[in-house]
């Protein structure tokens, strides 16, 4: 089943893009952790706050924060259509490597999801 793929463009066909469920969650997964909480109007909650996290120092403790706010926002906003199974996060360099082991809900599939959260220069 293809879904509309994000960001949204045209494909090479000048249609819109489509991508398959497994890609399309992946960018579901995306969208939430790249968005800051108070970016979307209507939706000043959505988000996890991720990226105010990109320049703490690396530690044990910050880790652990990115892991819990990225398994909570993962819960509250995408419950409906994965299961969260693990979150790992890296520090590398001035970036954050999060990987999110899931089972998507509908075909019962397993999967994961790697997304890098690059740190922007002040």
């Amino acid at each position: 089943m293809s879904q509309i793929d994000f960001p949204f463009h045209f494909d090479h066909r000048g249609r819109t893009g489509q991508v398959e469920t497994t890609g399309y969650i992946r960018d579901l997964i995306e969208q939430v952790l790249l968005t800051a909480p108070g970016e979307r109007v209507m939706r000043p909650d959505f988000g996890s706050g991720v990226l105010q996290l990109v320049f703490a120092a690396a530690s044990p403790e910050v880790a652990a924060t990115t892991q819990f706010l990225v398994q909570s926002s993962l819960q509250q906003w995408l419950s409906d259509v994965i299961i969260v199974e693990s979150v790992e996060v890296q520090a590398q360099d001035s970036a954050l490597l999060i990987t999110v082991q899931y089972t998507e809900r509908r075909s019962q599939a397993q999967g994961a999801a790697q997304i890098s959260v690059p740190g922007e220069l002040p």
